[in-house]
């Protein structure tokens, strides 16, 4: 594929990511009595990347998660020339995914994109459960790091054939029923990044930490990886968000 193949499917897949994902959270607070609920949010992140991961897989790798293409690049997985091309395609599909969802919502006599946000990333007294930084930083670093695990596991060539997409989706929905009360879910760099730059505020002021956490969370499950399965054979891997995904 080309580098401009590989490029406009991240940008889409994010976008989908973003817009399936962030969207149901988004609607589900504007509009209370469509409201979808905790599993609901998580089902619809996770099976925005199964979709993808099926659908653009075989293009680009469906990263769809700068800190999944960090991850794969430290686990021997993903050149580093390319991560450039990944990471801004998945932060533009991102920031197009979050205006989206803005045009859409603001249909709507009464919302308001202070009191509605966009599912926006935080911690404190931005964190759905009033949680502190320490524990959103320790969250987000343990689940992107399993979450490549995963990706890098279910990619093995040791794994079952065709079955990648699932495993990754399913990681992804415990992921959110997991961490939405903590940090309303990141793992991903360009999901949060969506929604903070049109958002701004105090979502835009609390970025650094869903950069900082999900990077290294994925940094180190990419390494740890590679050691598990240095003796393996592995083949290109098809992987999610991160997609939140």
């Amino acid at each position: 594929m080309t580098y401009a193949q590989r490029g406009i499917a991240e940008f889409l897949g994010t976008f989908w990511l973003v817009f399936g994902g962030c969207g149901s959270a988004v609607f589900a607070a504007a509009f209370p009595e469509v409201g979808i609920g905790l599993l609901g949010v998580s089902l619809a992140f996770g099976l925005t990347v199964l979709t993808m991961a099926y659908s653009i897989g075989h293009i680009s790798g469906c990263h769809l998660n700068p800190a999944v293409t960090l991850g794969l690049w430290a686990g021997g997985r993903f050149p580093a020339k390319d991560i450039p091309l990944y990471v801004i395609s998945q932060v533009a599909g991102a920031v197009a995914a979050a205006l989206t969802l803005y045009v859409i919502a603001s249909g709507k006599a009464d919302y308001s994109l202070a009191a509605n946000g966009l599912a926006a990333n935080g911690f404190g007294e931005h964190s759905p459960g009033g949680y502190a930084f320490g524990a959103a930083l320790m969250i987000e670093i343990v689940l992107t790091l399993f979450f490549l695990l995963i990706i890098m596991g279910s990619t093995d060539t040791r794994a079952p054939v065709g079955f990648a997409p699932i495993a990754i989706g399913l990681a992804l929905t415990l992921i959110h029923l997991i961490s939405i009360p903590v940090t309303n879910t990141s793992v991903n760099p360009a999901r949060s990044t969506g929604p903070a730059l049109i958002q701004g505020g105090w979502a835009l002021q609390q970025l650094w930490l869903f950069w900082l956490a999900p990077v290294v969370g994925g940094l180190i499950g990419g390494l740890l990886y590679r050691t598990l399965g240095a003796e393996a054979r592995e083949r290109p891997p098809v992987v999610g968000a991160a997609i939140n995904p």
